[in-house]
């Protein structure tokens, strides 16, 4: 693997990607803060050697590399999901590469559905810790020593003064911001109403089918992340409506505003 992270990153070092600080990935329908980027660089992924391809039609699939808050950053315009027939290791693959051009912190978005009953659809939630239900791990394969730890230590995967620093931002910005613990399931699929009540049982505050592999990844590559979860659809099982994709994006759309001022504050206070 190492061998094909640094094939990866040659090429875009020879692309016109420099030394980024901080790393940012995108979930469904959070694309926009790249409008607030002054790019450098960019370029698809299917361009890039050893790198997955996303298949899912409402990610762009590209990585961007230039300047956001006074700090050179580079974006993952969509990421790559288990669903999609990709090993946890090619879902994670970017992550490492990332961490080898030079970024010092990464931050994660994604979309979710709202286990929590008392969080609303539009709203954001802090991810404080999580569940793994994918199955699996990033790091379950022979030769993961020559990257780093093999017994990673999770007690705090989520860099605790990064999620102050947050809720600080959204407490200054009236931003109405949950925390709580996030479960990652495979998917496709949307959850049955029994797989609802169970995720709520286990401890679940919202559900979505990414993020922990790349928390895994970066916490194996001692790299101090921050998530956030926007929460598109709400989850309660006794009052249960068919999913709606289309009503899943606008919601993220409607909170992204929020998670741009949230990430774009942040990085100017790294």
């Amino acid at each position: 693997m190492k061998k094909h992270i640094l094939e990866a990153v040659d090429f875009l070092k020879s692309r016109g990607f420099g030394k980024p600080e901080v790393g940012i990935i995108l979930g469904t329908g959070l694309g926009k803060i790249v409008d607030k980027v002054t790019i450098e660089a960019e370029m698809s992924y299917n361009h890039i050697p050893n790198f997955p391809t996303a298949t899912v039609e409402f990610h762009k699939g590209k990585l961007v590399y230039g300047e956001l808050a006074g700090k050179k950053v580079i974006l993952m315009q969509g990421r790559f999901h288990v669903y999609e027939g990709y090993s946890l290791r090619d879902v994670t693959f970017p992550v490492r590469v990332m961490k080898e051009l030079g970024i010092e912190k990464l931050l994660v978005s994604n979309a979710s559905g709202a286990i929590n009953t008392s969080f609303k659809k539009g709203e954001i939630m802090l991810i404080d810790d999580h569940i793994n239900l994918q199955g699996g791990s990033p790091l379950a394969f022979k030769g993961v020593e020559e990257l780093g730890e093999r017994f990673v230590d999770m007690s705090a995967p989520y860099d605790p003064k990064m999620n102050a620093m947050i809720e600080s931002i959204a407490k200054e910005n009236g931003i109405t911001l949950h925390k709580g613990v996030y479960t990652s399931v495979v998917g496709p699929q949307l959850e049955t109403r029994a797989e609802y009540r169970y995720l709520k049982i286990i401890g679940t505050d919202a559900v979505g089918m990414s993020t922990v592999p790349e928390i895994i990844v970066a916490n194996h590559l001692a790299l101090p992340v921050a998530a956030v979860s926007v929460l598109t659809d709400e989850c309660d099982p006794d009052n249960l409506k068919a999913v709606d994709i289309p009503d899943i994006i606008a919601q993220a759309g409607k909170a992204e505003p929020q998670m741009i001022t949230l990430f774009t504050e942040l990085i100017k206070q790294l």
